[in-house]
């Protein structure tokens, strides 16, 4: 059975929430720098480490999933990012692939570079999360199911050749409103995804990309039906903020490098 982000809260609230609401205090802290206003503590954050950390989510009010969009809250980033240092953040994530890869490469480095140098803090971001997640699978050629529109989904496939990975597939939802991510059901993101696949016969990666989109469940579904690794943005972003913490944790039953730790 498929279980929706709300479902995934609720399942993880009996060994996560104490980890999450603090009582947990020696728990490492990791900073969350999401999209959306509303932005909860990710429930897959909850069901996968919920015992090993806490989180504290700064909204950045993202109105749209476009260019414009991206840009009227970008500079918000650097002030939430202060504030997650005062509260006591060990590490910071900044959430949202397509807003942090939305002008290329360079540009999500200098965010998580300007991010280190007003905390103090290690930080990444969640484009970054897929980049060292397909490093990690030794992935050269990758077919990527998005969320997007086709403008943004091409921002993705130049951010992905400026990494070193040849995108021999790519196909979009065609979303931009901020909400309409957390409506598509797992099963046809599923399908969608395995369709964008086997469109690419040479592909040794699959992504999934969008931080809305809900994955945690469809990872190891998607690896048997594809026979390859597959990196998705949410799971994989909180994947990497473990690593940046210094924390291997292995969770069976999500992927290959969730179970790897």
């Amino acid at each position: 059975m498929r279980m929706s982000r709300r479902e995934l809260f609720y399942a993880g609230l009996g060994t996560g929430i104490a980890a999450a609401a603090g009582s947990a205090a020696t728990a490492p802290l990791l900073g969350l720098i999401a999209p959306p206003a509303d932005y909860p503590v990710p429930p897959e954050g909850i069901a996968l480490y919920g015992r090993d950390i806490r989180f504290l989510v700064h909204g950045l009010g993202l109105p749209a999933m476009t260019l414009a969009g991206y840009d009227s809250v970008i500079d918000k980033i650097i002030p939430f990012a202060r504030e997650q240092a005062r509260a006591g953040a060990s590490a910071i994530s900044i959430f949202g692939t397509s807003l942090t890869f939305y002008k290329g490469a360079a540009f999500n480095q200098k965010l998580i570079d300007d991010v280190h140098r007003e905390t103090g803090l290690p930080t990444t971001s969640m484009s970054t999360a897929v980049i060292d997640g397909l490093k990690a699978v030794k992935a050269r050629r990758v077919a990527a199911a998005t969320a997007y529109n086709e403008e943004v989904s091409g921002r993705l496939k130049h951010f992905l050749e400026e990494s070193g990975f040849e995108v021999v597939a790519m196909k979009g939802l065609g979303l931009e409103a901020i909400a309409d991510p957390s409506k598509v059901t797992q099963d046809s993101l599923q399908q969608f995804s395995a369709e964008v696949f086997r469109s690419a016969p040479k592909a040794d990666a699959l992504v999934v990309s969008c931080g809305g989109l809900r994955t945690l469940e469809i990872i190891a579904p998607l690896e048997r039906t594809c026979h390859v690794p597959v990196v998705s943005s949410t799971p994989h972003a909180l994947w990497a903020g473990m690593r940046l913490l210094g924390l291997h944790v292995k969770v069976p039953a999500y992927g290959q490098l969730i179970a790897a730790g």
